[in-house]
């Protein structure tokens, strides 16, 4: 059976790497690569598979909802590894951060809902932790 993964911000680096990873792991996957290139994302990191038929890359923005919208329609599944992360960055333009990790993730959200699209992976990184001491870490460690 096809299923379709539609893959936010796959030209990152851990993006591209998850997306090389569906592809060579399940041979009747399509994945849509909705990505709008920022300083995190190249397209070089995904040349390897460019021309891969089940590959698709859309130059967009994650809050953008009519682009979004008939990419999510396709889509069995959603995986958002789109964000801005970089915490530096954060501090000299958050509103961006609150635009794309906010608003974007809502309109991912909101077209899923829509669809009916039955699974929603959101990615993040560890700064949802806050500072952690040294080796203090585990999977119910709590978000702040």
């Amino acid at each position: 059976m096809t299923r379709t993964l539609l893959i936010t911000g796959g030209c990152g680096f851990i993006g591209a790497n998850f997306v090389r990873h569906i592809l060579s792991r399940y041979p009747d996957y399509r994945v849509i690569n909705l990505d709008k290139l920022t300083y995190a994302g190249n397209p070089a990191n995904l040349a390897d598979i460019a021309d891969d038929e089940r590959y698709r890359f859309v130059h967009g923005d994650i809050t953008d909802a009519d682009a979004v919208d008939p990419l999510v329609a396709e889509a069995d599944c959603v995986v958002n590894f789109a964000a801005e992360s970089h915490v530096d960055r954060s501090i000299l333009g958050s509103a961006d951060f609150l635009h794309t990790n906010i608003d974007g993730t809502f309109v991912l959200l909101d077209a899923a809902r829509h669809h009916g699209v039955e699974r929603f992976h959101q990615v993040s990184t560890d700064e949802v932790y806050g500072s952690i001491t040294e080796g203090e870490w585990n999977e119910d460690f709590p978000l702040e």
